[in-house]
Parts: structure tokens; sequence; C-alpha cells
């Protein structure tokens, strides 16, 4: 691979397009900017080439700032990411129309051979973005709020509908709640948040949520918007409102701190970082594969449980060497120790490990063209 380090020329006119087409996003990072800051760590291809991707919205704050900062360091070079959500990443990355997805979900089996007959080869998940969900909610006066397992659910189960209910204020004894009516809102749009958010409910409160774990919403909504930026426009303009999002989505909101064992944990990157280093591999990876199983119905103190854990889906092989190229050159940037505190700095995400940074780049080393 022909890769030359433009970030290091002093002086340089650093200069690169950033073009990240995202839902509702009004991301504006600098690239020039960035791509100073990303200097001596980034690969850059020579000659450059355009690069494609679509996925996660989760992922939306800090791919705006993996992409200035590469493209920025980067002549010539430009990524294109769509945040259409997880589900809808992994059909175009299956369909061939990008060279990688980016999704908070693992593939399914089905997928899984869709994915490998599109390679031609395997096909792995590198868990690059880590990050916990948010639970947000719409109260005046109140910026927090104790809400066990149990209580989540049957408030996104509809089962619980008054904020005053005595399963909320038992918890809460110190805050005046409203007779507000409770709007839950939800993912309209098949996601990996919410298949990450029902997998910690059916975990950690099989009872209050009796529902098959998916990226579709299980049930009738009250109220459902499209990607992460339409549930914090939902809950933004409602009253009474909660919902769940990526933590990069959560500014400016109340949000739940959670029941686990006998104490209640807010949401932090330390604290989501907590229950990933702890992850099993996930049941019948193949060799090169990466994702990984958590356990959400953790009673670890200190661990926050609603985590998604969003990859990078990428063939072993492709048809092109430049495109061979820009996969491994972006993605080293992504993954590597600058390129993760690019997004923890956005988007307040949980820095990957050196033991994982070590894994995905081991993975990448060996991704080539199809002879």
């Amino acid at each position: 691979m022909k890769l030359s380090r433009y970030g290091k020329i002093a002086g340089a006119t650093l200069a690169g397009a950033l073009a990240l087409s995202a839902c509702g996003s009004d991301q504006a990072v600098d690239s020039t900017e960035n791509g100073a800051a990303a200097a001596g760590s980034v690969d850059c291809v020579q000659g450059g080439g355009t690069l494609a991707g679509a996925g996660a919205s989760s992922q939306e704050n800090a791919m705006a700032a993996w992409v200035a900062a590469y493209t920025g360091a980067c002549a010539d070079t430009t990524v294109n990411y769509d945040s259409v959500g997880s589900g809808a990443g992994r059909s175009q990355f299956i369909e061939g129309a990008v060279s990688f997805a980016g999704s908070d979900a693992a593939m399914d089996e089905e997928e899984t051979e869709q994915a490998t007959e599109r390679c031609g080869s395997e096909v792995v998940h590198l868990p690059a973005y880590i990050s916990p969900i948010a639970v947000i909610f719409n109260l005046e006066g109140i910026d927090s709020l104790n809400l066990k397992p149990e209580v989540i659910a049957g408030i996104f189960n509809q089962e619980i509908t008054e904020w005053n209910d005595e399963a909320i204020a038992a918890d809460n004894p110190d805050v005046e709640l409203p007779d507000t009516p409770i709007v839950p809102v939800n993912r309209s749009d098949e996601s990996g948040t919410t298949e990450n958010f029902v997998a910690y409910l059916s975990e950690a409160a099989p009872d209050a949520w009796p529902h098959e774990v998916s990226g579709d919403w299980p049930i009738e909504p009250v109220e459902a918007a499209q990607g992460s930026s339409g549930v914090v426009s939902a809950v933004q303009g409602g009253t009474g409102t909660i919902g769940y999002v990526d933590a990069s989505h959560a500014a400016d909101f109340g949000t739940v701190a959670v029941g686990v064992g006998g104490e209640f944990v807010p949401y932090s990157p330390e604290a989501a970082a907590a229950i990933v280093d702890s992850a099993e591999p996930r049941e019948g990876n193949t060799e090169n594969d990466l994702a990984v199983e958590l356990d959400y119905a953790t009673e670890e103190s200190g661990v926050y449980p609603i985590v998604l854990v969003s990859y990078e889906i990428v063939c072993m092989e492709y048809p092109e060497q430049s495109e061979v190229d820009l996969v491994k050159s972006f993605l080293g940037y992504v993954t590597s120790e600058e390129g993760q505190q690019a997004a923890a700095d956005e988007a307040g995400s949980a820095p990957i490990s050196e033991g994982t940074r070590e894994n995905i780049q081991s993975v990448l080393d060996q991704i080539q063209a199809a002879s």
C-alpha cells in the first residue's frame, strides 16, 4: 500500500473534503484545524480517492471529527458517510453500495451470509466506537432521576404512564415529580441503538420487558422518530418526553442514573468502558471477527450497563487495491489513539483499549485485494 504522512509536513496547507451526510446533523467540524491536530497519526493514500460508508447515526458526531481530521490531513481524499441508521447501513454494505458500514449491532446469520457473498471473503466487525446509551427526558426543573431497570422497562412498555408514579417516586424522594403524562419516544427506523437498548431491558428486567430483541421497536409507539437526531428533536419539542440516544446526543437534557445492584450509576465514558473491557467474544465469530457479547444484567459497582459498541463492518478482500488502501488508511486512523481521542472530545465516547486497538490493527493489516 502506497502511503505517505501528509500530516507531518510542517507548514503545509492541509486540504481535504469533508463529506458527511448525516440525518438531521448540523455538525460543522473544521477540517483544517482537525487535520493539523491529526498530524503524524494519519497514513494517507498517495493520489487520494473517495471512500464511501453508511450506517449508525450514533456515530455521526464522532464520524464528523474523524472525517474532518482525516481529510484535513490527506490531500485529494474524500470520505462520504451517510448516517442512515445501522440497518440501512448494513443493507447498503451488503448491496455493495459502500465500502464499510457503521453498525450498533453485529450482523445476524442471514446478513453475514449475504455480506460474505458480496465480499467474496470473510466479513468482520471492528469495534471502533464505544458509548453509553443515555436515557434522556424533558421535565422542567429536573436534571436527573434514579430509575431501576424494571422502571425504565415499565415506562417504555407503557405500563408506567405518569411521572409521579410511585415506582419513580420511591427512588427519587427529594424530587418534586409532576403528574405530567409520560411520553416515551422510540426510534422509527431499524436501529442498532434500539437493539442494544432493548437487549438491556430484556436482560436486566425480563419480567417487565417480555419482547424479542430486535433493531425494530416491538410495540405500537406513543411517539417515534427517525434517527438519533429525530429522537432528540422529539424529546426536546415535547413535555414529559423520554427517549434513548447515544450519549453524544444527550447534552442539555435531563438524564437517568441507572440502577445497578444497590446503587444508581449515571452515564459516563468511564462507566461504559468498564462493561466493555469484561465483554466476551460473540459466539460463532469467524477467525478475524471482533464482535463481542455484553453483560447487560451486570451488578458490578460503578458500571453503566446501557452501552452500545458500534462497529465498522468491512470485507477482508476488496476488488481493487485502491479500495483496500482507503479502507485500511481511514479505519487505521479511526481506531488509532489520536482518532479515538478525537471521538471522545467530540462525542464523549469511551476510547477503545490498547489491546482492542492491537487486535483491530492486526485485522486491518490482513485486508487485501482479491486475487
